[in-house]
């Protein structure tokens, strides 16, 4: 039995099977074509395919559907076990390609032809399509339908061999051109395929079986116990279970179906997303704006705060549209409890302290979390320059700003009361510098007779590390991009990213290894490039400290 907080529907019809002895263990697999990298409705797919074979003692295969070589490459396939593990699953032995079975399934498909359940159609892709009908209108027969069993099977062979070109012949399933589903209306089951190198079987096969028959075929040759799927895989059940049920495989699964991850801001389409790669949109499949594993784990998300947001969106029948805000609030809870704080000046404006006491100490200690002794503590540079944010002074303050202005005070995180004396500005009129008093009394302690109400965060001028911040957000500025067959183009967001290349932060980062997350106290929660040159740090934001979104759709601002 699984554990009944986290039942669904899925895990209702598990209980049952091994109940009633259909089962005696769990197999299930996790199907990915290599013609794209992982986003995070495949995250969704892992943690229930992996979770379920685990929670009930069972296994789980990594097989990977490549029948389409032409959009097929080492880079997915590579891409694809580095997600998955990365997510925290492993599949052992169990690593399996559709390709591993292809003389098999050609051996099915003979057996299909002796049975008079396949034939060979040479009908074009277009005559195909205008014979299959519609939904109120039945398809019309081939008319190599009723071609004979040895006909058939010396063309299939001929097929093989490669004595056709791309497109001459298809091998069709002969079932039903009346059907109410169409999907059981003659499909093809074999196309030909000249000059692809596949990436695991080279120049072998000339000839490729369909998603359709493939997928059900291999689940039957893995034992596969409950094969799950996304909803748009519904109208496609019978044909599967005719293929299981037609053939002499060792076993029967079950089609289960599950709704598929929609997420607003976002787009989900392997197509759309290629296209964002191709046309230069985004920097690579691993960009940190895309939905992508990858991309999601360049951004500096965890593989924990990924698979929470998996179990917290559950698994129904019904499409539905996640917020956004329920990914960002996941990785949030994660990075409040388990990042170290730090310190950065993302737009640095000097400051410089005109009475620091001769015997003000040098460094400033501060506690790494503030809610965990178990981090420790830093020693901070401290000294009579220091750099603050441009944004946490204004000469013309708007109402309720509580931070530096002319003739004000505020208080330097974990350090000092500073009060603005003078702004120093350039020939053009901006401000460069601000020349402001210590409060020699408030270091650790209130100061006397006021209230100080602003704490802003600094880092020594001659101690901070240079550094390029990016600031990343949304990709797309509308919860459904493309929504009504619109461009999804026409729905970029322009701040979806931001660069920062003047930073300073604390030098306490300076020896980050890339991976490395940290809350940078009142800006938000960042980790190191993987991807940035020695030296050179770079730092990518993961997500701010509040949703500043949920405010502006609720016209709070940010």
């Amino acid at each position: 039995m699984s554990d009944t907080s986290r039942t669904n529907f899925i895990r209702q019809i598990i209980d049952a099977d091994l109940a009633s002895g259909k089962h005696r263990q769990v197999h299930t697999r996790f199907p990915p074509e290599p013609n794209g990298y992982l986003h995070i409705g495949h995250a969704k797919s892992i943690v229930l395919n992996f979770g379920i074979a685990a929670d009930y003692g069972g296994r789980c295969n990594l097989r990977f559907d490549d029948t389409n070589p032409h959009k097929e490459n080492v880079e997915f396939v590579a891409s694809i076990k580095a997600d998955v593990r990365w997510l925290g699953y492993d599949w052992d032995e169990r690593l399996y390609f559709a390709s591993d079975y292809f003389e098999q399934l050609y051996g099915f498909a003979v057996e299909l032809i002796q049975q008079g359940l396949a034939y060979v159609c040479d009908l074009s892709a277009e005559e195909t399509r205008a014979r299959r009908g519609t939904l109120t209108e039945p398809g019309q027969d081939s008319p190599y339908r009723n071609r004979s069993v040895d006909e058939n099977l010396e063309l299939f062979r001929r097929m093989r061999a490669g004595e056709f070109p791309d497109g001459a012949r298809t091998l069709r399933a002969k079932i039903d051109m009346a059907a109410p589903n169409i999907n059981l209306r003659d499909p093809v089951l074999y196309r030909i395929r000249h000059g692809v190198i596949h990436h695991q079987t080279g120049s072998e096969w000339c000839l490729y079986p369909t998603y359709d028959y493939t997928h059900p075929i291999s689940d039957a040759l893995e034992g596969i116990t409950h094969s799950l799927c996304t909803l748009e895989f519904e109208d496609h059940r019978p044909l599967y279970d005719w293929c299981v049920n037609h053939v002499s495989v060792p076993c029967k699964p079950r089609q289960i179906e599950f709704s598929r991850l929609n997420l607003e801001y976002t787009v989900m389409s392997k197509r759309l997303l290629t296209q964002l790669v191709e046309e230069g949109i985004v920097d690579g499949w691993d960009d940190p704006r895309m939905p992508t594993i990858a991309g999601l784990r360049r951004r500096g998300f965890t593989p924990g705060a990924i698979r929470e947001f998996c179990e917290r969106i559950g698994v129904t029948k019904a499409d539905n549209l996640v917020e956004m805000g329920m990914l960002e609030s996941t990785i949030r809870d994660d990075l409040d409890h388990n990042a170290p704080r730090a310190m950065a000046v993302l737009r640095p404006l000097k400051v410089v302290l005109t009475n620091l006491p001769a015997d003000a100490p040098t460094a400033i200690t501060a506690q790494n979390h503030p809610k965990r002794e178990d981090m420790g503590a830093r020693e901070l540079p401290f000294a009579a320059e220091v750099y603050i944010d441009r944004q946490d002074f204004a000469e013309d303050p708007p109402k309720g700003f509580k931070r530096l202005v002319p003739g004000g005070e505020v208080r330097l995180r974990n350090a000092y009361v500073i009060r603005c004396d003078e702004v120093v500005k350039d020939a053009a009129g901006a401000v460069a510098e601000l020349r402001c008093s210590v409060d020699a009394e408030t270091l650790g302690r209130k100061p006397e007779g006021r209230k100080v109400k602003g704490v802003i965060h600094w880092v020594s001028a001659a101690h901070g590390v240079p550094a390029t911040v990016r600031l990343y957000d949304r990709l797309f500025s509308v919860p459904q991009p493309g929504a009504g067959d619109s461009d999804f183009r026409a729905d970029l967001s322009p701040a979806s990213l931001t660069t920062l290349t003047d930073c300073v932060v604390e030098p306490s980062l300076a020896d980050a290894i890339p991976g490395t997350r940290f809350q940078l106290e009142r800006e938000g929660y960042f980790v190191v490039d993987p991807q940035a040159a020695p030296g050179a740090l770079v730092l990518n934001r993961t997500v701010t400290l509040r949703d500043t979104w949920g405010k502006q759709q609720q016209g709070g601002g940010t």
